[in-house]
């Protein structure tokens, strides 16, 4: 009760905030030093029996909240650490925490122009750079911040219905025919979840097979939308993928871009993973032909290193999302307002409540300029080719895939002493399944370093190392090899 708006709050409430910003930056600083872990791992039990969680009618002092603070970042994971390679988000950048920071004090909600002058117009903005990066002539259409890749992917499979079918607005599934889309093999889980979502149903969504380097094989595209035409059913939607969660893959957006137009079928690119790297002169060939897309997804809090959460959908025709969504909501967007209304954009969007995503972002590209992000992107990939040059011919690895990577996704197995003579059969198989989650979890409990592992198809669990932390050097590299050398060795 100490603190603003309590009458005289203002004392209490500056130094229980400094307090904060102390706690804060401690733990800033702690992130990077690498002499601290990058977790500090306790099993849920334990960490539920250790301290005190639970909600209590009374409230409790200041200090105790600090104390709750304190307590939080002791067992949180760095994500900023320079060995945290956990997820394809990594990394603490100062500008865009700042950025976040004034985003929470400002506390606004991102549907109007009226109550979020600069926000929506800082949208506006940098999603029209977004599109131009993309290659759409002068940045044209449209566009959103949305919570996270797997809703941007969701917009983009409902645009393309309405698109073909506007009546599904009003009537619902049940008015228009049996729809089908495609995405490869080695796609995000989150275009059948916005298949099941949508009401489209996970049975239509159809997996297209791959190569062995994980890119979509465009002639079993052809050959699976004249298959699902000849069922009677309608192909709405190619969702193809720059840059796959686990093989860093990049499908061939113009053979595929190709197919979409001699069939009418709406093509979108999920680049939440790879849309960075249209910022790198260097690398955004790979994304040759994302130009000839109907929509883009693309997550700036992952290879550019944007606080969570960053995620934008770009729509090439402009007023389809609004046409799509809006509801017109007399209480919020009302006709009669005295300034442009085309600055009103949340009836273009599914939330009604929307975060301010965006002022992160244009922080981050104001300070570094498109040459900043462009460096931070070509170094992460710098890093992937050392490491992968580092272990391809090394004694005891095993490449998942030949050839180097095409993003900062390195997949290996660690082989132990113990299978390196064996002969490639079943035993070898699942003995081999079981190396990286033992190494995993014994890294977790050292708490030195994470890089996740999974299954892929027939190939038992590997791990894979991304990478989209400027701050990691090519000693952390060394060191997260030593480090499973080390705690593999005996398996």
């Amino acid at each position: 009760p100490d603190l603003l708006p309590a009458c005289n709050g203002e004392i209490t409430t500056m130094s229980f905030l400094q307090d904060v910003v102390d706690i804060l930056l401690q733990y800033v600083v702690k992130s990077f030093d690498r002499s601290t872990k990058v977790i500090d791992f306790h099993y849920p039990n334990e960490l539920l029996q250790e301290y005190n969680w639970e909600l209590a009618d009374q409230p409790q002092t200041l200090e105790e909240i600090l104390l709750n603070c304190r307590t939080t970042l002791k067992y949180a994971i760095k994500t900023g650490h320079p060995r945290y390679f956990n997820q394809l988000s990594t990394g603490l950048d100062m500008v865009g925490l700042a950025a976040d920071w004034l985003t929470s004090a400002a506390n606004t909600n991102m549907f109007t122009y009226e109550i979020a002058p600069v926000f929506v117009l800082l949208e506006y903005v940098t999603l029209r750079k977004m599109r131009e990066m993309v290659g759409w002539p002068g940045g044209c259409g449209d566009g959103i911040f949305s919570p996270g890749g797997a809703i941007s992917n969701m917009y983009a499979m409902l645009i393309a219905r309405f698109k073909m079918f506007p009546e599904v607005k009003e009537k619902g599934m049940a008015a228009i025919p049996r729809l089908v889309a495609f995405t490869s093999e080695h796609s995000h889980f989150s275009v059948k979840k916005g298949a099941a979502a949508l009401g489209i149903g996970t049975d239509s969504v159809i997996l297209i097979r791959c190569d062995e380097r994980g890119k979509m094989i465009p002639s079993d595209l052809e050959r699976r939308i004249l298959e699902a035409k000849q069922k009677g059913f309608v192909p709405f939607l190619v969702s193809a993928t720059a840059g796959t969660t686990v093989y860093g893959a990049f499908d061939p957006l113009i053979a595929i871009a190709d197919i979409c137009k001699k069939y009418k079928i709406w093509m979108h690119v999920d680049g939440a993973w790879g849309g960075g790297l249209l910022m790198s002169r260097k690398h955004k060939w790979k994304l040759n032909g994302i130009e000839r897309a109907n929509s883009v997804t693309w997550n700036p809090h992952k290879m550019m290193g944007v606080p969570l959460q960053c995620s934008a959908l770009l729509v090439r025709e402009e007023g389809l999302m609004q046409s799509c969504n809006q509801m017109h909501a007399s209480y919020l967007f009302q006709q009669d307002k005295h300034y442009d209304l085309s600055y009103d954009t949340g009836d273009k969007a599914l939330q009604c409540g929307r975060h301010v995503d965006v002022f992160k972002l244009w922080l981050m590209w104001r300070a570094k300029g498109t040459t900043g992000f462009e460096a931070q992107i070509d170094k992460c990939l710098e890093l992937a080719e050392y490491l992968y040059n580092k272990i391809k011919n090394r004694e005891g690895y095993e490449m998942v895939f030949d050839g180097k990577p095409q993003h900062t996704n390195v997949c290996f197995w660690y082989i132990p002493p113990s299978l390196r003579s064996m002969e490639d059969n079943e035993e070898r198989m699942s003995r081999l399944m079981k190396v990286a989650p033992v190494i995993k979890a014994r890294m977790m409990e050292y708490g030195t370093t994470m890089v996740s592992y999974q299954p892929l198809g027939d190939k038992v669990n590997f791990f894979r190392m991304v990478i989209s932390n400027p701050a990691a050097t090519h000693q952390d590299i060394d060191f997260l090899t030593d480090e499973i050398e080390r705690l593999g060795q005996d398996l």
